[in-house]
């Protein structure tokens, strides 16, 4: 693809609507556990309800953390083009039975963007703004940022390191990132996600990615959330 092309595959892409992510992680409080039989069958029928509804309007996929990490049970990855949408399936999901029995521990923010690294010279990789999930049982969920040393450095030097840093990801496919821009929008800079096969296979991506040039210029990337994909009826179910 020549550069004119790119430029105009890339000024088309801009008109497209902003494709907005966001992943929002609940932790149950255990009261809900000693609520009678019948109150709690109620109250997951009506967030379960309350998330089919919403997802008319979203992509929604989601994930179990349940004694994976103290701090949440369950994760809900969205993704829209209408901030309206994101905000009523919250409220309605909160306005559930189990909804008043949760709390919002994390909730990251983001936009689909392209890279500025990733093109022609790049091969194996896609050039899209938009965000496409693919099928992982394991989703890893973590915010990212780059030093202001990174920003400094001419484009060129870093094009350079990142093309080391995507070779060892090509090492490793089939995991597939997930990079979202939160700059401006949210606390970090980036939302990350890598869908993998089990969490041993993404240890070993991450165990050399540390050790690249360019993970150098790395000032934050935690807290990291080890997600599996479950149907969201059986992730309530396994609530109590």
């Amino acid at each position: 693809m020549t550069d004119t092309r790119a430029q105009q595959q890339a000024a088309s892409e801009e008109q497209l609507p902003a494709q907005y992510i966001n992943y929002v992680f609940f932790k149950l409080d255990p009261l809900w556990r000693r609520l009678p039989d019948e109150e709690r069958r109620r109250g997951k029928e009506e967030f379960l309800r309350a998330a089919e509804e919403g997802s008319e309007n979203l992509l929604l996929r989601s994930y179990s953390l349940m004694g994976l990490r103290a701090d949440a049970d369950f994760m809900l990855w969205r993704i829209g083009y209408d901030l309206d949408a994101f905000e009523s399936m919250q409220a309605a999901l909160m306005k559930s039975g189990l909804g008043r029995y949760l709390s919002v521990t994390y909730s990251y923010f983001a936009l689909a963007r392209r890279s500025i690294y990733v093109g022609e010279h790049t091969p194996g990789f896609e050039n899209k703004r938009y965000i496409i999930p693919g099928e992982g049982e394991f989703l890893f969920v973590y915010p990212f940022v780059k030093t202001r040393e990174w920003y400094r450095l001419p484009l060129e030097e870093r094009q350079r390191m990142m093309n080391e840093h995507m070779k060892i990801g090509r090492k490793h496919y089939p995991i597939k990132n997930n990079t979202a821009y939160c700059f401006g929008i949210d606390d970090y800079e980036f939302i990350l996600s890598f869908e993998a096969e089990s969490p041993q296979k993404f240890q070993d991506l991450m165990m050399e990615l540390r050790e690249s040039e360019a993970s150098s210029y790395t000032e934050l990337d935690t807290p990291i959330f080890t997600c599996r994909r479950k149907p969201l009826a059986e992730i309530l179910e396994n609530l109590g």
